[in-house]
């Protein structure tokens, strides 16, 4: 998996000197907390996903909030969680708080033998801010502002970054959207990202007595220093109740290219939205899974 070597790469510089390095390292860990998303990240919809993009306007709810955990196979040992507290503000538009947490486990400081001494090396990205969108010239628009802190044993890294998005509907059918991510500077800079995506209704019509909807989808994750990375896929909704959604990503790196297939599942149960993801896992690694909840209060 591509994202081990960055990360890996990120983390040996962390040790040797501070400023953009641990940025990297802190980005990279996010990027595997994005290995379960089975679509392009800019096209994300939910309350947890202003992380990915801050332009979510759905305003079905006064109060909408999100949580999701993340948990990658033991041979790489991350975990994490996101979640997002957002609420309407009349003619402002809607607002909100989010906070994210990442971070490897089970590292722990060796001596002359393999065996650990003293206590396990704190390893963690964490991230906290405010986001705003609404509905503006026939498009959505967001902008999100976090503060962010990377650590590795007693290196610590703090940065604030400004992230904006857009999504919009084209015609009847064609959805587009973008988004910056972890934008701290107008170079490009492993600590960033900068995503894009299309999604196009390929079908729709009844089906079982309620409607069906099918759309394909294009992504790119790219502005980071390395090769962009590439996703396809397609979706399937039924009705408002159950929605399947399938990607292939081929993921740039500063040693070749790597495929990544990653697959979910969504379904809303009243004023609630469980989703359940999982890539399929690359090099016998493992899989790595995600698991949320959305919940909207009137």
């Amino acid at each position: 998996m591509q994202r081990i070597a960055v990360l890996l790469a990120g983390l040996a510089a962390l040790a040797g000197g501070r400023g953009t390095a641990q940025q990297a390292a802190g980005t990279a860990l996010w990027r595997l907390a994005a290995t379960t998303l089975p679509l392009p990240a800019a096209l994300a919809t939910g309350t947890a996903a202003v992380f990915w993009n801050p332009a979510q306007v759905d305003d079905s709810a006064r109060i909408q909030l999100g949580i999701e955990g993340i948990q990658t196979p033991a041979a790489i040992g991350a975990s994490g969680m996101l979640a997002a507290l957002r609420m309407r503000a009349g003619s402002i538009g809607q607002i909100g708080f989010l906070f994210g947490r990442v971070g490897l486990s089970d590292v722990t400081r060796t001596g002359d033998s393999p065996d650990p001494v003293g206590s396990a090396v704190p390893i963690y990205a964490y991230a906290v801010g405010t986001t705003w969108s609404r509905p503006a010239a026939g498009m959505a628009l967001g902008v999100t502002v976090a503060y962010h802190e990377t650590r590795l044993d007693a290196v610590r890294a703090t940065r604030f970054t400004v992230d904006v998005g857009a999504s919009r509907d084209l015609a009847s059918r064609l959805r587009v959207a973008a988004a910056t991510h972890f934008l701290s500077s107008f170079s490009s800079d492993p600590a960033q990202d900068l995503y894009a995506g299309v999604e196009y209704r390929l079908w729709q019509g009844p089906l079982w007595g309620d409607r069906g909807v099918v759309r394909g989808r294009y992504g790119i994750a790219f502005g980071h220093g390395f090769p962009a990375d590439h996703q396809l896929g397609a979706g399937f909704e039924f009705g408002r109740v159950v929605a399947l959604d399938a990607g292939l990503t081929r993921e740039g790196g500063y040693g070749g290219t790597g495929w990544r297939p990653a697959a979910g599942i969504r379904v809303t149960i009243g004023k609630y939205r469980v989703t359940l993801a999982r890539d399929a896992g690359v090099n016998e690694l493992g899989s790595a899974y995600r698991v949320g909840v959305d919940a909207r209060f009137q």
